[in-house]
Parts: C-alpha cells; structure tokens; sequence
C-alpha cells in the first residue's frame, strides 16, 4: 500500500512539473513559428513590389480557332428526346 501511495505522488507532481513546463514552453514556440512566418511574408511582399517601371511585356495569345473540330466532321444537329 505504501508503494502505491508513493507512485501516486511521484505521478502526480510529475504531472504538475510536466504541465507546468508545457505552458511556458508552447507560448514560446508558437509565438517564434508566428515571428517567422511574418517575416517570409514581408519579404514575399517586398520582392513583389520590385516591379520595374516603364516596361511593357505582351504574352503571346493565339488567334481564336473556329472550332473544335474540323469542317470535316460535319454540322451539329439538334435534337428533340421523344419519351
């Protein structure tokens, strides 16, 4: 009996220590995590405001294509569902 009593207490301020330990250390961690992702996306933001002015750049776009299908696969015809 005696020995179960005494596991309990070890259990028990073990658990308190733990606890306790957990949170200091988790605001830190987190609070470190946030400071760094801010500061990838300031960088992110101030790369994408580098933009030189005066300059004018044109992607090439393809003329419209009539179709899908070539005139040789004749017209599309609709039709009417008889029930």
């Amino acid at each position: 009996m005696e020995e179960l009593v005494r596991f309990l207490f070890i259990a028990i301020a073990i658990l308190y220590i733990l606890r306790a330990i957990v949170r200091w250390a988790l605001p830190m961690l987190f609070q470190s995590m946030v400071n760094k992702a801010q500061q990838q996306n300031q960088q992110t933001n101030y790369k994408s405001q580098e933009k030189p002015t005066g300059r004018v750049k044109v992607d090439y776009v393809p003329e419209n294509q009539k179709g899908k299908f070539p005139d040789s696969e004749g017209e599309f015809v609709d039709y009417e569902e008889i029930k």
